[in-house]
């Protein structure tokens, strides 16, 4: 009975000792199991962590970062575009650089000054002279001083406050004025910029037909060339942001209006869209007095000039008796400087020609009844805007790079972000 006793007490304990082991064994796997799932979660948490981490960082997006004080301060990766080197002649796309910058979205109480969001920016030939090492318009206004490569570029554009210590603009507001080619800009309390009244009119009508390019083509020919009914207009560079407007201005005001570009289709758009008279492709013409010759027979009361060099030199040659040159700019000489208009003086002196060069900031006081003028014939259908719009700031290079090749038809305008 011992035995038996024995025996069966051991059968027990095996069987006791079968069970735990199947019952740990059961427990181990289990804690397997979850373990693996813990670490397939940590894993795809910190995943999609760092995923959203670098993609907000890399996008701009990444604005709440603690400041050494501990203060959660609203920044972005800002870009901009700058020169690489001072450029002498025509411009290359690898003379700009793309660059970035972090910019802490707040400003010093009571500093009043500004950071802003662009929306769109303005290119204009003079802003190569700007560009250059030395050229005699760096010491002409602020506007027109030289750029330091590296440095951002000023230009005149649309933007939206985003952060204000300047009582008279708030977050939100949209302003008008000199930015710069980047995202964001910061300025201080005598930064050139205003609040725009939009007028129920696109944004970019603001940096264009109703900005400054508008200004100097409006300044240029009721001012500077005082025009009459009927009198013989000619615009070189017609197409362009500031000589389709001269030729539409001059249309509107009843004179006979010939304009020059560079292409067969700018002159087909001259005469089938902004109702000029007549219009040529300068580069197919081989003897330019001639040219001017055959489309004005009774001589040119008014030039307008965008262009220089030769140009200037055929259309003095045949200018009436107390005609008006309006120098608006010499674009042949910013990527040239070997070339120089040379007209015939004794032309000028005893047909009392007025040659006149002037800038837009000089009749800034006829801002008022430039947008209100402007602003009444685009109403009505009279004037007919013309924009050429790129998309982002990575586009700023080749869209300027362009104004030298004449791809532009119209106001260059590079779009930045959305409104």
């Amino acid at each position: 009975m011992q035995v038996h006793r024995w025996s069966t007490l051991h059968q027990r304990s095996a069987r006791n000792r079968l069970y735990w082991h199947g019952r740990i064994k059961r427990q181990l796997i289990s804690l397997k199991k979850r373990d693996v799932h813990i670490h397939i979660g940590v894993s795809c948490c910190g995943f999609f962590f760092f995923f959203f981490f670098f993609f907000f960082f890399f996008t701009g997006y990444l604005e709440l970062l603690p400041t050494g004080g501990g203060k959660a301060t609203m920044e972005v990766i800002n870009k901009y575009v700058t020169i690489k080197t001072h450029i002498e002649d025509a411009p290359k796309e690898a003379d700009f650089d793309l660059k970035t910058s972090t910019l802490a979205l707040s400003l010093e109480p009571g500093s009043k000054g500004m950071i802003v969001k662009n929306l769109y920016v303005s290119f204009d030939p003079y802003q190569l002279n700007r560009m250059k090492s030395h050229s005699s318009s760096q010491k002409t206004l602020r506007i027109t001083e030289g750029i330091t490569p590296g440095r951002e570029i000023e230009a005149f554009g649309v933007a939206r406050v985003v952060a204000s210590e300047n009582p008279e603009y708030e977050k939100g507001d949209l302003v008008v004025g000199f930015v710069t080619w980047a995202e964001y800009s910061k300025m201080g309390s005598d930064g050139m910029i205003k609040k725009l009244d939009q007028m129920d009119f696109p944004l970019s009508y603001h940096v264009g037909i109703l900005g400054f390019s508008g200004l100097t083509a409006y300044a240029g020919f009721f001012e500077i060339c005082k025009p009459k009914r009927g009198e013989k207009v000619f615009v070189s560079a017609a197409s362009g942001s500031v000589g389709n407007l001269v030729g539409q201005y001059a249309k509107l005001h009843g004179c006979y209006i010939v304009g020059c570009a560079g292409s067969e289709q700018k002159v087909r758009l001259l005469k089938e869209k902004l109702g000029f008279d007549e219009a040529f492709n300068y580069r197919e013409e081989t003897d330019l007095n001639s040219t001017l010759k055959r489309y004005f027979p009774d001589g040119i009361d008014i030039y307008f000039d965008n262009v220089g060099a030769e140009m200037q030199e055929a259309a003095v040659a045949n200018m009436n008796a107390f005609g008006r040159v309006a120098m608006c700019g010499v674009i042949s000489e910013y990527v040239d400087p070997g070339k120089r208009a040379a007209p015939n003086m004794l032309e000028v002196i005893y047909k009392r020609i007025k040659i006149q060069g002037f800038l837009a900031g000089d009749h800034i006081g006829l801002f008022q009844d430039f947008i209100s003028t402007t602003s009444d014939h685009l109403r009505s259908g009279k004037l007919c805007p013309l924009e050429d719009i790129s998309d982002g700031l990575d586009s700023i290079p080749f869209a300027f790079v362009g104004l030298f090749r004449g791809d532009n038809i119209g106001k260059k305008i590079v779009k930045i972000a959305e409104e």
